[in-house]
């Protein structure tokens, strides 16, 4: 479908964002032409102020407005425990549970040599680093549960374990409310490899 220039620039640079394909794109570009234009300047201003005002902590690599982050700098953390996520989306997750309150190392990623993805590529030195200093005392793996994700936990394990870093894995398995006939073979083995007592 041909659109007027200024609609198709809209509608491809929707098209650019993940998980958005041709029709979606046209409907939120159709739909930001019927905000009206108050709404749709303050829409422009907030992207344009989050580009420019957030960027990654010098510390944990977590998405930040203040340097170091929030989180970093809060006293009532657990700062003998570091919880090494994929992405800082994942931060996000973690907190929402409420219950971890130790900091975090944001990896931006996990080993993939099919998509030459290396150690180099990843915050690996920074979380070194940050160990060598001398106060982490356990780290949490909180990477994905798939290839790429036990991949990375293995490796930084093998990485700490000598340095007398205690390292743990979170658990796998099933998810609450799921049903066991939907569940595939390594998420099963996953739960009943984690099982504990009651």
């Amino acid at each position: 479908m041909q659109y007027i220039a200024p609609l198709a620039k809209l509608i491809e640079q929707f098209r650019a964002l993940p998980g958005i394909g041709p029709k979606s794109a046209a409907r939120l570009a159709y739909h930001i032409l019927e905000m009206d234009k108050a709404r749709a300047e303050a829409l422009a201003a907030a992207i344009v102020e989050a580009k420019n005002k957030i960027g990654y902590c010098q510390v944990c690599f977590n998405l930040t407005d203040s340097n170091p982050c929030k989180i970093c700098c809060a006293d009532e953390r657990d700062s003998t425990t570091v919880c090494v996520v994929e992405e800082p989306r994942d931060v996000a997750a973690m907190e929402r549970m409420r219950e971890y309150r130790g900091l975090y190392h944001v990896l931006h990623g996990s080993l993939s040599p099919l998509e030459g993805i290396g150690p180099q590529d990843l915050r690996i030195k920074e979380l070194l680093s940050r160990i060598q200093a001398g106060q982490i005392q356990e780290v949490i793996m909180a990477t994905n549960p798939n290839v790429e994700g036990e991949a990375t936990a293995m490796y930084l394990a093998r990485l700490l374990k000598p340095i007398g870093i205690k390292v743990t894995r979170i658990a796998h398995g099933l998810p609450i409310g799921g049903d066991l006939e939907y569940a595939d073979e390594v998420t099963l083995s996953k739960a009943l490899e984690n099982r504990r007592e009651i």
